[in-house]
């Protein structure tokens, strides 16, 4: 030691640096590594690190390689280096040394950088250790931090999921599905709701788990659930014995499924117990407090889940009784028609809407048909749906015309003490004649299926929705008259069958004319389709859709009746009104007086719009008895009765009576309390 001293000129004076004893005694080793010679002298505690001996150790850093694999004396060097040319005072650094017997153990050095005045590094004294024990100990650390990490992911994981649920069942499959039971280690779960004193099992998995007899359990007979749900307090049940011993009634049913701990937690809401959860374990023997925390939170928020289920489903059969009671009971039968009706409930909120559906026989042969939808999702829209429903039938009933029927509903929507407003469409169907007239008060065009499948949208002009129209004074409702052929099927519904996610009301059209023209002949499948339909798009709205097919002519009904209004200044309402005229003649068996009576019809009418200040109803209608007539009728609000006059042989004008005197076998003039009823009726032939 002394000779080499001698030769390294350059040694500090105080080289070797003398170890601390304190670094003894804590099983650290020293070094101090002269950079000018190149020699570290280590002290023996640092030599019983690298394993060697000093006989090993020449005080130069390569007689280390036999213990630094080739790697780490390579990062450690480039440590060094960088430490040394960055101006660092420090470094630290663990690395692997190979001991004697070819074992690798972890060491940890620290160093730290001595400079003369000019910044240039001269000399490095340090400390090295095992580290071995301490990575060791930090690696359990992690694994439990990890461990913790995980099942309290678990927690939030199912939490987030039970989040989710709206049904007890919906809960239950949460946990039965999103690998809860294999995360916590379980072997099987259970799970019992109280009602009426006793704990209805409603979950046990898997199916080799049941145990008979336990489908009711009452709260005092001595279970692990009945025991948690009276005193409130989780069970925790750490050994098969500790089992036996405390419950020798379910014992013996669940001892085949080799348990060997359990964890019972009450399922507390609002501080009231509504069940309790059991899980079952099979190969753990205890349970630490950080497992026990765990277990409660999740007890907790099954609980809340649990709470909120049970709350939806009451209010959803609440709900359902109410949307069912307002619904039709029955449709009734149609002569003349086959009808199919469906409403799928949108699965939101409570599950009750606006939307209904309503088919109201109406004398003559005719048949009211209904769609609506009340704005809003909730035991309110569906309160305002009821009433509307039932003042459209009575107004319909009281025979109004189809306009009328719809500006006297959006005055009542109006009147009520509500905000809401609903869109709806009625169309008054006669049988006999298949003259469907169609009023939309803000709502989607209906569709009609032709007999060879085709499906075509019925473009109608529309009124603003019912209620708004009668705020804003917009209660004149178009009419528009479409022919219904026997076979064809006239369907309507609510804007749920075609407003579906990611597409425009246009797409959800056209995929509703493709479907139904690819959908089955039969009316009761093809409404079933149209529902389903729905469901495999993921519609988010109530759906009401009503079918109406013309069956094959059929004789008309003594009194068959169609009517029309017709305003001031409505080019399209006086072609509709002369549409229906037309159609009731052919179907009324009056075709070879066709002109007769369409000209007739159309003097009165266009009398009526000239000489008045308002518009004009036409009704068209068969009256049997001795003879068979079709009678026209034009009513107005003037009490001016009109009168027939010469027009002369240059006038423009004065022939309309005159015509229809000639046209038609009767004609005449009837007061009203509101105006006049100017007719003309034709003898056609019987059936």
């Amino acid at each position: 030691m002394d000779d080499r001293a001698a030769g390294a000129l350059s040694l500090p004076d105080d080289w070797p640096a003398h170890p601390d004893l304190s670094l003894a005694l804590n099983r650290m080793g020293s070094f101090d590594w002269d950079l000018d010679t190149g020699l570290m002298h280590m002290d023996r505690p640092a030599l019983d690190v690298f394993d060697l001996t000093p006989d090993e150790y020449d005080d130069r850093p390569a007689s280390l390689a036999p213990r630094v694999p080739t790697d780490e004396a390579q990062r450690l060097d480039g440590l060094v280096s960088h430490a040394l040319k960055s101006g660092r005072v420090n470094y630290g650094a663990y690395f692997r040394v190979q001991r004697r017997d070819g074992t690798l153990r972890w060491t940890h050095t620290q160093g730290f950088v001595r400079r003369d005045e000019t910044g240039r590094p001269r000399r490095i004294i340090g400390i090295v250790r095992d580290a071995t024990q301490e990575l060791a100990d930090s690696t359990a650390r992690h694994e439990l931090d990890e461990e913790r990490r995980r099942r309290t992911s678990l927690v939030e994981g199912t939490t987030a999921a039970l989040a989710h649920a709206r049904t007890v069942k919906d809960v239950i499959a949460v946990l039965k599905n999103s690998q809860g039971l294999a995360h916590l280690g379980a072997t099987s779960l259970v799970m019992g709701l109280l009602e009426s004193g006793r704990i209805h099992l409603v979950a046990d998995g898997p199916e080799a788990a049941h145990v008979p007899g336990t489908r009711y359990t009452r709260v005092d007979e001595q279970y692990p659930m009945s025991e948690v749900v009276r005193t409130l307090a989780p069970r925790f049940i750490e050994s098969a014995e500790e089992f036996a011993a405390s419950y020798p009634i379910l014992w013996p049913g669940i001892s085949r499924l080799g348990i060997t701990s359990a964890a019972y937690m009450p399922l507390i809401a609002q501080a009231r117990p509504i069940g309790a959860l059991g899980l079952l374990y099979s190969d753990k023997a205890g349970f630490t407090a950080d497992e026990r925390n765990l277990l409660m939170a999740l007890g907790t928020s099954i609980a809340q889940s649990l709470q909120r289920a049970m709350l939806y489903e009451q209010e959803h059969d609440l709900a359902e009784g109410l949307q069912q009671a307002m619904l039709p009971r029955r449709i009734p039968a149609v002569p003349g028609a086959q009808v199919a009706v469906r409403y799928r409930s949108a699965r939101l909120g409570r599950d009750i809407g606006g939307d209904w559906y309503d088919l109201i026989p109406l004398p003559g042969g005719r048949v009211g048909a209904v769609i609506g939808d009340v704005q809003g999702h909730d035991t309110h829209a569906a309160a305002v749906m009821g009433q509307l429903r039932i003042v459209l039938r009575a107004y319909a009933a009281e025979g109004h015309s189809p306009a009328t029927v719809m500006a006297r509903a959006s005055v009542f929507l109006h009147e009520l003490d509500t905000d809401r407003f609903a869109t709806c469409t009625y169309a008054e169907a006669d049988l006999t004649t298949g003259v469907v007239q169609v009023v939309r008060a803000g709502h989607v065009d209906p569709v009609v299926r032709d007999v060879d499948g085709a499906c075509r949208r019925v473009v109608a002009e529309g009124g603003l929705p019912l209620g708004l129209s009668a705020e804003f004074g917009r209660l004149e409702y178009p009419v528009a008259t479409v022919e219904l052929d026997p076979g064809q099927t006239m369907i309507l519904f609510t804007d749920g069958l075609v407003e579906l996610p990611g597409s425009d009301l246009d797409e959800g059209m056209q995929r509703l004319t493709a479907l139904v023209a690819d959908g089955p002949r039969d009316l009761q499948e093809l409404a079933d389709l149209l529902c389903d339909a729905v469901d495999g798009h993921g519609g988010q709205d109530d759906v009401a859709v009503l079918l109406l097919r013309r069956r094959a002519a059929h004789a008309p009904q003594s009194g068959g009746r169609l009517q029309q209004h017709v305003a001031q200044n409505d080019p399209a309402a006086l072609s509709s009104a002369r549409h229906m005229i037309r159609a009731a003649v052919r179907a009324w068996g009056a075709k070879d007086r066709a002109d007769e009576i369409e000209l007739a019809a159309d003097e009165l009418t266009t009398n009526a719009l000239m000489h008045t200040d308002g518009g004009a109803i036409v009704t068209v209608r068969v009256l049997t008895g001795a003879e068979r007539r079709l009678r026209v009728d034009v009513e107005d609000r003037s009490s001016a009765l009109p009168r027939r006059r010469d027009a002369g042989e240059d006038g423009v004008s004065g022939r309309g009576l005159m015509l229809v005197d000639r046209l038609a076998d009767a004609w005449g003039v009837e007061s009203r309390g509101s105006g006049k009823c100017v007719w003309c009726e034709f003898l056609i032939p019987a059936r």
